[in-house]
């Protein structure tokens, strides 16, 4: 972790917020590397955050068995993992009705006609959930007042920069740069 500031205190003010605010959210464990910018002069705030690899997302044929049931006009889905119902549920009553949902069984789910094509749908994607996640941190660590942001994320790293003012080149030049060190690039 790298924060930079004209004033070395107020460098470790903010190296206390960050810890502190990735420690209520238990962020410390999938972030690999931070680089974060703070001149309160100019004024500026740029952060750079690298994410760990994350698993891949889960496709709901990746942990339900689905069957489509000609002689009924039903699609049955049947859950091997309970974990993912609470996600495979807010999904299809999105897609779906209520009461066009029927759960007879704790594992089972029935859907009227053929919904076979559902295999596909994505129940959780880890590395989605956790860009939401370092989002709201960043969200808690920028400075009040703040409210011209610049969102220059690409891959796993979320970069952001925050001002009260027009966003300046030498800005956005600073934050390809921290961009490229955390890729590795030199």
């Amino acid at each position: 972790m790298l924060v930079e500031c004209y004033d070395k205190k107020g460098a470790e003010v903010y190296e206390m917020i960050i810890k502190q605010i990735f420690q209520d959210l238990v962020l410390g464990p999938s972030v690999q590397d931070l680089k974060a910018f703070v001149d309160p002069r100019e004024p500026v705030f740029i952060l750079a955050i690298q994410m760990k690899k994350t698993s891949s997302a889960k496709k709901l044929e990746d942990i339900a068995k689905l069957r489509y049931k000609k002689d009924e006009d039903v699609t049955d889905i049947f859950v091997e993992n309970e974990n993912y119902l609470p996600n495979i549920l807010k999904k299809l009553w999105f897609m779906f009705s209520r009461e066009d949902i029927y759960q007879p069984t704790r594992f089972n789910i029935e859907l009227p006609g053929d919904q076979t094509d559902l295999a596909t749908m994505v129940v959780d994607d880890p590395h989605s959930n956790l860009q939401r996640r370092i989002y709201d941190a960043i969200f808690r660590i920028l400075p009040e007042g703040f409210k011209i942001i610049k969102d220059m994320s690409e891959g796993d790293i979320i970069a952001v920069i925050a001002t009260d003012e027009l966003i300046k080149d030498d800005w956005i030049e600073k934050m390809h740069v921290y961009i490229d060190e955390l890729n590795g690039v030199e």
